[in-house]
């Protein structure tokens, strides 16, 4: 995957570095229409009530060249996010800039959670990830993408540092106001015995964020219904 590719779901792009930062500041849009965004997510807290509304990270620029993304994020809450992703994106450059762990058997199976029925994302299926906040930045205000991966396996299926070897690089997937920034990580067991190894310790769980997990194997596995288009991008991409 050494060449920039465009196509149906997004345009893949190699990357050697990902240098992202928090810049300080409320999020002007959030703050132009704090009474739309708080009346939207009163609607979503009245279907799905374990929603939280904490602070997440909302990107603000961004900028790839020579295999190397930089950028800003701003706080903002969860609400304002949500409100940006179902109204429409507020200004060019602003958007979603997310990392995902991309789960591969030793078997060569790519293993994605199902969301369970609270979560935002009901249903939807994906690799490990969540969006960034501010337990992802650094001291010196860099925001630790390759941490957020850690900790978003770590908390939806239980798998450690020691459980897996992460990989070199990134792949960015670009689908509008997504980035999502997919890293190689890799399991020394087989496909049945690592989904098996997760599901017991998501039984184990008392409200896990995955409802279940999926196999994709090859093309034919990939499921439109459940999988977002940037997902099934990266996955056609690299299954060939």
């Amino acid at each position: 995957m050494s060449e920039i590719v465009s196509g149906q779901g997004g345009t893949i792009v190699p990357l050697d570095d990902v240098e992202m930062y928090l810049t300080a500041g409320e999020w002007p849009w959030a703050a132009e229409n704090r009474e739309r965004i708080d009346a939207h997510w009163l609607r979503l807290k009245a279907e799905k009530p374990a929603l939280f509304n904490g602070q997440v990270l909302v990107m603000c620029e961004s900028r790839i060249a020579d295999r190397r993304l930089t950028g800003r994020y701003i706080a903002t809450d969860y609400a304002s996010f949500l409100a940006m992703r179902d109204f429409g994106v507020p200004a060019p450059g602003t958007g979603n800039c997310f990392a995902m762990a991309a789960l591969r058997a030793a078997d060569g199976a790519f293993v994605l959670g199902v969301m369970g029925e609270h979560t935002a994302n009901a249903g939807k299926a994906y690799f490990p990830a969540g969006t960034p906040d501010l337990a992802d930045v650094r001291p010196d205000g860099r925001v630790d993408l390759l941490g957020s991966v850690g900790r978003e396996l770590a908390e939806e299926t239980g798998l450690g540092a020691g459980d897996v070897t992460i990989g070199d690089g990134w792949t960015a997937v670009l689908d509008g106001a997504r980035l999502a920034l997919m890293r190689p990580v890799q399991s020394e067991l087989p496909a049945e015995t690592l989904v098996a190894r997760i599901r017991h310790f998501l039984a184990a769980e008392a409200e896990p964020e995955l409802a279940d997990v999926r196999l994709v194997r090859r093309a034919a596995d990939i499921d439109p219904a459940t999988m977002p288009p940037f997902l099934q991008r990266y996955l056609r991409h690299v299954l060939g």
